[in-house]
């Protein structure tokens, strides 16, 4: 287990995560901020100071009976207590309010990089240390823009107090004579000594008892985030597990998953119990602490009530000053976790986008519309070769279709002229992104309206009318009427409807070049053949490049790409 390591090591990853917000555009605003914070921190120490010195005025006037100098100081208080809550309300609004701006632009950031290249469809494909990226960004990002900025303040008010009071402890508690081995010493400002070896003992003591929570806290974050994917994915495929009945095993999975949550909550609930022992004893032993050493002054008439509780009040704060590392381990704890997930997180990110298995790829871009491919390999992750030497040229105007075995590489091959299968070497030359299109064997329909899926992702735009056409055309046209119905599409829709939502968006784009994965294979031969008649009326300029394996698709493709499993090779030759 990571042991609470405040080291070197951790305050650059602090950094690390911290700079980019306060380097960003919005510097200015975020330091105004922060200063008003500290301002506001600092008028909140000065009132404990004054509070302080009330306590010895009220204390003293109600020993000697001062019946007009007690209501003064109620009087005194009341405004001192207004003020007091007024900084308290303050000081935490403009932290909240710092805390949203800090985690809008750092959550913008970490999705505008899970985004860029394609990240997040290569981390899932390809990389095997980061898990839940969701959690990363939704639930780390705030545990530690709130979690930074609650330890930054607390350091900061937590000092000031220690320098207010310390001053004052050490003016209140006067010398201590000892008389040991024959010899007398003069301790002068005893009680800050005491205050400072109670609070070492207390912080070494939480140290040795609650280091494991680090690695308790991040296998937990990792465990509760599992568990609540398992459940999403068995609502994603929610037809397919019933079609198996496969709730058994589904139920199977839950429940081990949530048992390796409880086993190691149970472990963290035990850690946290002994530091509740720990806490609580050591905070009531602190209360009655000073009294005890000071009792003795007191009853000699040294110091007054007023003086008494006035030194029990700044022992108090010397003491919580230097505690606060103790009352704050188990967040520290916390802290150091979200801190290593998120730093863990953007390694992981930039590793995957930086990633170049092969560094001979060139992509151009043609300038006569054809897709032409030059000494490209293709390999599987773990090195081995899948299509070896592919050379060839597509014209527009000519379909083709692609053929081969299960497992022959015709999904990756497509997969590398889109430019997200990192592991090619070669050459290749496509017209400009925006002539192309790619369509999956399963569509991608974002969450939202009918509509938005229809024309994601958002570039164009067409009439309720044009649309309406277009779903007739494509044989869903009783889908009309819920245009603006909000609903998660890919659920509601069976497969099959789902890729002739596809051509419909084949058909508002418009693309030059269309490649189609397998996009028919859930339709039945005479809806394919509608399917295809369509391109062919409406996209009188599109090039179609089909991935698919029955023969009725011949007639609609003039040449066909045959790869070769057992050899690695790919031949284009005419459709006869």
């Amino acid at each position: 287990m990571k042991k609470v390591l405040l080291g070197r090591v951790f305050v650059q990853h602090v950094w690390q995560l911290t700079k980019s917000y306060w380097q960003s555009e919005e510097k200015k605003k975020a330091f105004l901020l922060l200063g008003a914070i500290i301002a506001l921190t600092l008028a909140y120490v000065y009132i404990l100071v004054l509070l302080n010195q009330w306590n010895n005025a009220f204390y003293t006037a109600l020993q000697d009976y001062e019946t007009d100098k007690i209501f003064s100081e109620l009087f005194h208080f009341s405004w001192l207590a207004a003020i007091y809550i007024i900084v308290a309300v303050y000081a935490f609004y403009l932290q909240q309010v710092l805390a949203l701006n800090w985690r809008r632009w750092l959550t913008s950031a970490y999705l505008d990089e899970w985004l860029r290249n394609k990240t997040y469809y290569r981390l899932q494909m390809f990389g095997t240390v980061t898990d839940n990226p969701d959690q990363r960004i939704s639930e780390d990002v705030k545990m530690f823009v709130e979690m930074t900025l609650q330890f930054t303040i607390g350091i900061l008010k937590a000092f000031c107090t220690l320098v207010s009071f310390v001053v004052i402890l050490w003016q209140l508690s006067g010398p201590l004579q000892l008389n040991a081995l024959g010899q007398q010493f003069h301790i002068p400002g005893y009680l800050v000594w005491v205050a400072l070896v109670y609070s070492v003992i207390g912080t070494w003591v939480t140290h040795k008892v609650g280091q494991k929570l680090v690695g308790l806290n991040f296998v937990q974050q990792r465990y509760e985030a599992d568990f609540r994917f398992s459940m999403m994915r068995l609502r994603e495929n929610a037809e397919s597990v019933a079609f198996y009945e496969g709730e058994k095993q589904e139920g199977t999975v839950f429940k081990k998953r949530f048992t390796l949550l409880l086993d190691n909550f149970w472990k963290i609930v035990q850690k946290q119990k002994q530091l509740v022992w720990l806490n609580s004893g050591y905070s009531q032993i602190a209360i009655i602490f000073p009294f005890v050493v000071c009792i003795p002054r007191y009853l000699s008439r040294e110091i007054t009530l007023g003086g008494l509780m006035q030194i029990a009040a700044a022992f108090g704060r010397v003491q919580d000053s230097l505690s606060y590392f103790v009352d704050m381990y188990t967040s520290l704890a916390q802290w150091q976790a979200v801190v290593d997930r998120l730093i863990g997180f953007g390694l992981h990110m930039t590793e995957v986008e930086d990633e170049k298995p092969q560094l001979n790829l060139k992509r151009l871009q043609t300038m006569d519309n054809k897709v032409r491919l030059r000494n490209l390999d293709l390999d599987l992750p773990n090195g081995s070769a899948l299509l070896k030497n592919i050379n060839f040229e597509l014209q527009p105007g000519t379909n083709v279709l692609v053929k081969g075995a299960s497992g022959s590489g015709k999904s990756t091959l497509l997969r590398a002229i889109a430019g997200i299968w990192p592991f090619v070497s070669g050459e290749i030359e496509l017209p400009e992104q925006e002539k192309i299109m790619f369509i999956p064997q399963r569509p991608y329909l974002p969450l939202g309206t009918l509509r938005e899926a229809l024309l994601y992702p958002g570039t164009r735009r067409k009439s309720d009318e044009e649309l309406i056409a277009l779903l007739e055309l494509c044989h869903i046209g009783y889908l009309a009427g819920n245009l603006d119905t909000e609903a998660d599409w890919s659920h509601v829709l069976s497969i099959g409807e789902q890729q002739r939502l596809a051509f419909v968006r084949a058909i508002i784009y418009e693309p030059e070049w269309l490649f189609l994965d397998e996009a028919t294979s859930a339709l039945d031969e005479d809806t394919e053949k509608v399917m295809y008649k369509l391109l062919a009326e409406r996209l009188t300029k599109t090039t179609v490049v089909s991935i698919g394996h029955r023969s009725t698709l011949n007639k609609f493709h003039s040449l066909e790409i045959k790869l070769d499993k057992t050899t690695a090779a790919v031949v284009l030759q005419k459709i006869s």
